[in-house]
């Protein structure tokens, strides 16, 4: 082996060293890949629905889902770095995507006030799956990735109630 391939083996091989046990930062590692999967798996609805929102409400629809998908797009971002600081590969294709998401995509083209009712629905799912990884994370003593979840949560909630109050 030359010099550089053993560098590279070294580097790979190497062990992550953060004060949590390679066990644990696996079950959180992959709990945040389901978090993951679900956020891109919205992202790409909320993108969907931006550009084919129709109607009387399309402006003010049209904007807030701008608003979703390029607030998604940062968090799908700091997600996958987390998963990356643990010592893992954050999955990054469709095929990854959708074999772990619980969002359900989009063959058809909803009116908007469906739209709206799937978004909250699907907000609300994140919501679900988010939940599960904390038990993970507060086993591993994982405080980093217990306030990325937290900002999840918020963000969320308050997402899903914005689009609730459009369906009252």
């Amino acid at each position: 082996m030359t010099t550089e391939t053993v560098n590279f083996k070294r580097r790979n091989d190497m062990d992550v060293n953060i004060g949590i046990s390679k066990e644990k930062r696996k079950k959180v590692a992959d709990g945040l890949s389901k978090v993951l999967a679900d956020s891109y798996m919205l992202y790409l609805k909320t993108h969907n629905y931006h550009w084919n929102v129709t109607g009387e409400l399309f402006h003010s629809l049209h904007e807030q889902f701008e608003n979703q998908y390029t607030e998604l797009a940062g968090a799908i971002d700091e997600i996958a770095e987390r998963i990356r600081s643990l010592g893992y590969r954050a999955p990054g294709s469709f095929r990854e995507y959708s074999e772990i998401t619980s969002i359900e995509e989009d063959t058809d083209q909803p009116e908007a006030l469906e739209m709206v009712r799937r978004l909250a629905v699907d907000n609300e799912t994140i919501l679900r799956t988010a939940r599960q990884v904390l038990p993970e994370c507060e086993e591993a003593g994982d405080e980093a990735t217990i306030d990325l979840i937290t900002q999840r949560l918020h963000v969320h909630s308050k997402t899903a109630w914005m689009l609730r109050s459009h369906l009252e």
